[in-house]
């Protein structure tokens, strides 16, 4: 291990995790890291594609055993241009060990766990679709890959995903102003809830029962124009249901309200570490400064511990 230089905490950020007895684990640029949130310390794991200059770690999560999953595309050569099936999935296990779970992806992006334990679930963004994989929690290893959902031309193109407590998956549809709610034992969508602006990036559960669903929208990218026709854009939604937990026999009738004004950008974050705080700078709005506690809030819905 090594400690990055200044221009690596340049580096675009994909994805964080807690680590189980504090810190972070954080996926940036082209390389795993630790980070020391007290020093500022960036501590470099494994740094990988070296071969690929113009490919950055995009969205990750921890699996039920601690392991963290992320994976890896190419940015963009012009609007609208990158380099096709550049990216891949890895997986760092609490040795700091690490091994490429899939090759040949697009955009790696939402990922999750069956209840069971027994499917992973990923997105390849540009596929336009979620696939299911058979999961070995003992060894953190996929194999069988499926398609289990391909979205519909409304719908555009898959980002984050999260899944509740009956098993059901949520994908953030980014373009499609969605979120919509997936059977995986039929592969059929069974919700839709449409949101006040179309780039929707990613969803989790929170608040005092987990029956909350958070919704992050990007606005990077966006002109002055556009922005005006979309006041929304990067703002964080509250998803709510009348009745407080998420039961098995609930009929989930979620509602959009917003919670925040552009306060989060995932997944294109570019993360500078300043004093004691966190600032995420993003397209069009200047910087937004987060506390540890908040990214410690942000960020326990959808990662567990690790190392």
């Amino acid at each position: 291990m090594s400690q990055s230089s200044p221009d690596a905490q340049d580096a675009r950020v994909g994805s964080v995790a807690l680590r189980q007895f504090g810190d972070y684990v954080i996926a940036l640029g082209n390389r795993f890291a630790f980070l020391d949130w007290d020093t500022q310390k960036v501590t470099t794991i494994h740094e990988l594609e070296q071969d690929k200059p113009n490919n950055r770690f995009n969205d990750g999560k921890v699996d039920p055993k601690g392991r963290f999953f992320a994976g890896t595309m190419a940015e963009e050569t012009a609007p609208g241009v990158r380099a096709r099936r550049q990216g891949a999935l890895y997986t760092l296990f609490p040795d700091c060990s690490v091994i490429k779970q899939l090759d040949q992806v697009d955009i790696s992006n939402g990922l999750d766990w069956s209840l069971d334990h027994r499917t992973f679930f990923h997105i390849d963004s540009l596929a336009y679709a979620v696939h299911a994989f058979s999961y070995d929690v003992h060894t953190g290893k996929i194999a069988c890959p499926r398609l289990l959902y391909h979205l519909e031309k409304e719908e555009q193109m898959p980002d984050g995903m999260c899944i509740d407590v009956e098993g059901k998956l949520w994908v953030a549809c980014i373009d499609g102003g969605r979120i919509i709610r997936i059977d995986p034992e039929t592969g059929k969508r069974i919700q839709t809830v449409k949101l006040p602006t179309p780039r929707i990036t990613s969803c989790c559960f929170g608040g005092k029962d987990y029956s909350e669903m958070y919704v992050t929208s990007a606005y990077d990218g966006l002109d002055e124009a556009t922005l005006a026709k979309e006041p929304h854009a990067g703002e964080i939604f509250k998803a709510y249901s009348d009745i407080i937990a998420l039961t098995n026999d609930l009929k989930i009738c979620f509602q959009a309200a917003v919670v925040g004004t552009r306060q989060l950008c995932f997944p294109f974050p570019v993360v500078h570490l300043v004093g004691q705080r966190l600032v995420t700078r993003g397209g069009g709005a200047g910087d937004v400064r987060v506390s540890p506690e908040e990214l410690r809030w942000k960020c326990k819905f959808s990662v567990g511990n690790i190392l």
